[in-house]
């Protein structure tokens, strides 16, 4: 009978052991999820949360994508977003900067050494300035019952400000470390996924409890919940695997003084080449321009005020309309960002470098543009997929009113379906290397 391979992960001891340093870094990692930022008052933040409405609907996702952190204000408040950004900024200044893009053609592991260094030297401002932010906009959202977000009056340039904005940059650097200890010494390249992912699944019971509060409805949203999940899981996986496989013609090979024939293969593009990258970006600079206006907010001038306000409030997550501008941002930088990442691996370079070609296409340059053109056709389901994705809390806040229950079934679900299918497929790769495979045979 045949015995999957997965009943011998156990028996691989390296691997083993590898999953066993993941699970004590994961742990470690929420439990400095539980300590908070000195002189934040976390009960007027649920309270928030609590309220709903479009503030608490926003405060929702900022907590879920932070495993829960926002809701008591952590020093891990930030999660490992603000590393995220700056790599993402670095990637899309390569092809711009010409010396960069030099250097990474010329010598690909110095440049990943090199982008890897700046990367960590960005994070550390990125996290500093979104800490100052990030309070901000919460204090911003004004809790209910005239509760105070600070314990120590107001932010600005004093000890108490100096000493929020610090632990809360040491913490998302300790966050980042613990990812890359997760890489080196667990999973291989999932650290920082999975630290996001802890996060995210820690949060589940707690939301699944917010449903169950509504003593007249109870059963009918968690119903509602369970089926949306379940029709998500699907789509997810759906447009996650979607492929366009683009017809190959590759050389045949010499065989001593006779030729083979020319090998047909395919160059599968993905429908959503991207991934999670445009939403994380999106909700970067969609954050920014509120960061920002809070620092003008207490202008003397007033039409500075109120301009800082307009702008604190769309962009904060308190107008209706964030939400529409969240979907259109998320869709221009799925097209943006599969552009620069099929720019830099240039396959119309590589395939004539192996002699292949595509039928019916020149080779080099128009094979390039012919590629592009085909992978933006495909792109577009997987733009708007991801916009859906994106602003998912606000299409079924009619169906479940219940806002903290709401984040899990958009950005939350996207990540944890697309780690639990990264972390699957690379330990089964392991697993086959070292002879376990999954037709074993046993008699």
């Amino acid at each position: 009978m045949k015995i999957s391979a997965w009943r011998y992960l156990w028996a691989a001891e390296d691997l083993r052991n590898r999953v066993l340093i993941t699970i004590v870094l994961l742990v470690i990692y929420r439990l400095a999820a539980h300590v908070p930022v000195p002189g934040v008052n976390p009960e007027a933040v649920r309270a928030i949360l609590e309220a709903g409405g479009v503030g608490g609907n926003f405060l929702g996702i900022l907590d879920m994508l932070s495993g829960g952190t926002v809701s008591n204000l952590s020093v891990l408040a930030m999660g490992v977003y603000p590393y995220i950004t700056a790599q993402i900024i670095l990637q899309l200044l390569v092809p711009i900067i010409p010396r960069l893009q030099r250097i990474m053609e010329e010598d690909p592991t110095r440049g990943r050494e090199l982008m890897e260094r700046w990367t960590y030297y960005l994070a550390v401002p990125m996290a500093a300035l979104n800490a100052f932010g990030q309070i901000r906009i919460i204090q911003s959202l004004q809790p209910p019952g005239g509760q105070s977000i600070l314990t120590f009056g107001d932010l600005g340039f004093n000890l108490p400000t100096i000493t929020m904005i610090v632990a809360m940059t040491g913490g998302t650097m300790f966050a980042i470390w613990l990812g890359e200890l997760i890489s080196e010494y667990g999973l291989r390249k999932q650290g920082l996924s999975l630290i996001i992912f802890a996060g995210i699944v820690a949060r589940i019971p707690s939301q699944l409890g917010n449903l169950l509060q509504d003593e007249t409805r109870w059963l009918t949203s968690l119903l509602v919940f369970l089926v949306l999940v379940v029709l998500m899981v699907f789509v997810i996986v759906f447009v996650q695997q979607g492929r366009r496989n683009v017809p190959v013609l590759y050389p045949g090979r010499r065989m001593g003084n006779r030729m083979s024939m020319p090998v047909r293969g395919n160059l599968p593009l993905q429908i959503n080449m991207a991934g999670m990258i445009p939403i994380i970006f999106a909700q970067a600079l969609l954050t920014f321009p509120a960061v920002i206006a809070q620092f003008f907010v207490a202008s003397s001038t007033q039409w500075v005020a109120d301009a800082a306000g307009a702008v604190s409030r769309l962009f904060g997550g308190q107008s209706e309309w964030y939400w529409l501008l969240y979907f259109l941002m998320v869709v221009a930088f799925t097209f943006f960002y599969t552009d620069v990442l099929f720019t830099q691996q240039n396959y119309g370079e590589n395939l004539k470098r192996a002699g292949a070609q595509i039928p019916g296409v020149t080779k080099g340059a128009p094979t390039q543009k012919y590629l592009t053109k085909v992978l933006r056709r495909i792109t577009l389901p997987g733009a708007l997929f991801l916009g859906v994705v994106a602003v998912m809390p606000f299409l079924v806040r009619p169906l479940l009113p219940v806002s903290g229950s709401l984040s899990i079934l958009s950005t939350g679900l996207l990540i944890v379906v697309g780690v639990v299918r990264d972390t699957f497929f690379g330990l089964d790769a392991e697993l086959k290397l070292r002879g376990y495979n999954d037709s074993l045979l046993v008699k």
